[in-house]
């Protein structure tokens, strides 16, 4: 089974008894350890996954680390952990910073079994930043977040990869951040800077600050919406290799209905080769006629064609060396796709 699937799993599972862990080591227990397993870490080999690793700090002894990853028998992770629900601000983490200071560990996880905060020492060697590079939520996640996820597996951990790309991370989160706040309350300072132009020089007064502060609220959401509806219009363009009149182009295109069945089958179709292929690679076109699902967004690679204008006759064509159309829906899972 595939790393998403893998946490798919587990999150339904998280969902239904979260509410119901009332304490640090059922946390522990019922949360973190199967979600380190999900890795690919025995959390069963003591010279794999070390719970209660001691981590002496000066004259505190016998301190110890929830968890430790082992790796050629030293340290390369480090979780602490929380009850679930609990806190993870940074005044939670101080024994964290004290573990991740004596080890040899590049990493460390803070985590109340939904949340799993990832920090490492980009601002000073071997000391603990104050604010992680990357979060992951069992609960909410995106393909991109098991992307990065991944990089931890057991697999695929490799120091100097995760590093290179810990500070892009870190810094995208915290402009991410700066971006949403500016969206949702734009700053003074922002609506002066993008107002500048548009204002010709006139004096910012408290009643100008008042309006153009909503109209630039107004103007960043526009400008979001039209370019998510760009993407859109891109991806549910007709094949861009055909030699069609521009003109009649845009009238076809016009005319394509995508619907909810078809964006429903896409995804089924995309969870069903999930484990042979990335999903990214599997794409849909749609069209007047049929909705096309092509391999790496190809029309000379198909998988099917969906033909449910007729709602009374929903077909769908596979393809071996010729397309076979099949009359019902019930057997989309239960075929055998064959990528050309």
């Amino acid at each position: 089974m595939d790393l998403i699937d893998q946490l798919k799993e587990l999150s339904l599972r998280i969902k239904k008894i979260k509410d119901t862990i009332q304490t640090e080591e059922a946390t522990k227990t019922a949360l973190v350890m199967p979600f380190i397993q999900i890795l690919g870490y025995n959390v069963f080999d003591p010279t794999e996954v070390t719970p209660e690793l001691i981590a002496d700090v000066g004259t505190k002894k016998g301190e110890k680390v929830d968890y430790a990853i082992l790796m050629n028998g030293k340290p390369i992770i480090l979780f602490e952990c929380k009850k679930s629900g609990g806190d993870l601000g940074i005044n939670h983490a101080s024994q964290l910073f004290r573990y991740f200071h004596v080890t040899e560990a590049r990493f460390a996880v803070l985590t109340n079994g939904v949340t799993y905060r990832f920090f490492t020492d980009l601002e000073q060697p071997n000391r603990m930043d104050e604010k992680p590079f990357f979060e992951f939520n069992i609960l909410d996640f995106k393909d991109q977040h098991v992307d990065e996820l991944k990089k931890f597996t057991k697999s695929a951990f490799d120091v100097e990869l995760i590093l290179n790309t810990a500070s892009d991370l870190k810094y995208t989160r915290a402009i991410r951040n700066v971006l949403a706040d500016w969206m949702a309350n734009p700053s003074e300072d922002f609506v002066r800077v993008v107002c500048a132009e548009v204002l010709n020089g006139k004096r910012m007064t408290p009643a100008i600050k008042e309006q153009f502060t909503q109209i630039t609220k107004n103007a960043f959401q526009q400008f979001i919406g039209d370019k998510i509806n760009e993407r859109l219009k891109m991806a549910m363009e007709p094949d861009r290799e055909s030699k069609v009149d521009e003109s009649n182009a845009t009238a076809e295109v016009s005319e394509i209905n995508t619907t909810a069945e078809e964006l429903e089958a896409f995804r089924i179709i995309r969870a069903i080769l999930r484990e042979i292929v990335d999903p990214k690679r599997v794409a849909m076109r749609d069209a007047k006629s049929y909705c096309a699902i092509l391999f790496d967004d190809n029309n000379r690679k198909p998988i099917c064609r969906l033909r449910f204008n007729n709602p009374a006759r929903l077909t769908i064509g596979l393809f071996d060396e010729k397309e076979e159309k099949i009359v019902t829906m019930r057997n989309l899972q239960n075929s055998r796709i064959k990528l050309n």
